[in-house]
């Protein structure tokens, strides 16, 4: 088994008419065996600006908060927050800085520009990124949510919608993989709100 399936994780994030959502699974597992059923896997770091980890959660949650130390110094320093695009380009470094001993996470980043532009990426654990137009995923139910992703993506939904889809294309997915699972964590931003929302999935 490889050292990003240890704990499972399903993260996946979609574009939207002026919006996007970013959702994940809640299991924390140890292999085969559920430690938690209600693991946070999605992180704000602003208003309008999310990261989801998937991988080894104690590598995860590392490097939030090395992530976090870095956003402040940015907030300090700058008086403004970053723009996603900036931000990816922070976890990149941060991440190839490491590159001989690697966190063990591939991050999923959405964020929404000044000019309200929905961005979202996801990078591997060297930090090469992956930028997308519709959605991106990560964890071990990477698969079965591209197919899922793939069949229902529309372009310009409203957020209503975004939130149907992206809550129906994770549930679908993690019942097809036993590693992650147990209900789901949505966000759905707009440039005037953030909506979070936890779903009730199957329970094994």
């Amino acid at each position: 088994m490889s050292i990003f399936e240890y704990n499972g994780s399903a993260l996946i994030a979609m574009v939207g008419k002026n919006c996007f959502a970013i959702a994940s699974d809640r299991r924390l597992g140890v292999q085969l065996q559920t430690v938690a059923t209600d693991f946070k896997r999605i992180n704000q770091v602003h208003d309008r600006l999310f990261i989801g980890l998937s991988g080894l959660a104690t590598d995860a949650q590392t490097l939030y908060q090395r992530l976090m130390f870095r956003h402040k110094l940015y907030q300090l320093r700058e008086e403004r927050d970053m723009k996603p695009e900036t931000f990816a380009s922070l976890v990149s470094a941060i991440l190839y800085e490491k590159r001989f001993g690697p966190y063990f996470c591939q991050p999923v980043i959405a964020g929404l520009s000044d000019e309200d532009r929905p961005f979202i990426c996801t990078m591997d654990s060297i930090g090469a990124k992956e930028l997308a137009k519709d959605f991106v995923v990560a964890g071990t139910a990477s698969e079965s949510l591209y197919g899922a992703c793939e069949a229902m993506f529309k372009p310009d939904m409203e957020a209503e919608e975004l939130f149907e889809i992206v809550s129906q294309a994770l549930l679908s997915s993690v019942d097809r993989d036993c590693l992650s699972g147990w209900g789901g964590h949505v966000y759905v931003v707009t440039p005037t709100e953030v909506k979070e929302r936890i779903l009730k999935g199957r329970m094994d």
